[in-house]
C-alpha cells in the first residue's frame, strides 16, 4: 500500500497536494484498493465553491458509488478531464494520473489539520 510521505491525509481517504498556494486532491490508495475496479468519475465544475468535509464529486466502482468529500474549503481552479475518459487511471496511479481536483484554499492553515503520511497509516491499519 503507497502512503506518499510528502503528502497530507483525511480522514475520508482524500490525499492533498500542497503546491504553489492551491491544494491537489485525489483518493489514496487505500481508497482505491477498498473500492474496486473504478468505473466512473463525477467531479465538479471550475469555478465551484468546495467546502470541508462536504462532498465535492463520487467515484463508481464495479461494486459501489462512494463520494468524494473536500479536504479544504475553496475554489474549484482545475479538474482532471482524463478522468472521464480513463477512470482506471483511479486504480493504476491514484497520486500521479488520478488527481482529481486543485483547489484554491480560502484558508491555506487547514491543510495544517489533515493527517500526516504517518498518521493515515496508523488509522488505516485500524480498519
Amino acid at each position: 500500500m503507497s502512503v506518499p510521505k510528502e503528502l497530507k491525509y483525511s480522514q475520508e481517504h482524500e490525499w492533498v497536494k500542497v503546491e504553489d498556494g492551491k491544494v491537489r486532491v485525489g483518493i489514496t490508495d487505500f481508497a482505491q484498493s477498498e473500492l474496486g475496479d473504478i468505473v466512473f468519475a463525477e467531479l465538479p465544475e471550475v469555478g465551484d465553491e468546495v467546502k470541508t468535509d462536504e462532498p465535492f464529486g463520487s467515484v463508481e466502482s464495479v461494486k459501489t458509488v462512494s463520494e468524494l468529500y473536500a479536504p479544504v474549503t475553496g475554489k474549484v481552479v482545475e479538474i482532471n478531464d482524463e478522468l472521464e475518459d480513463s477512470p482506471e487511471f483511479v486504480n493504476e496511479s491514484p497520486y500521479e494520473k488520478a488527481w482529481m481536483i486543485v483547489v484554491e484554499p480560502a484558508d491555506m492553515s487547514e491543510t495544517e489539520k489533515l493527517m500526516t503520511a504517518e498518521q493515515y497509516e496508523e488509522m488505516i491499519g485500524d480498519e
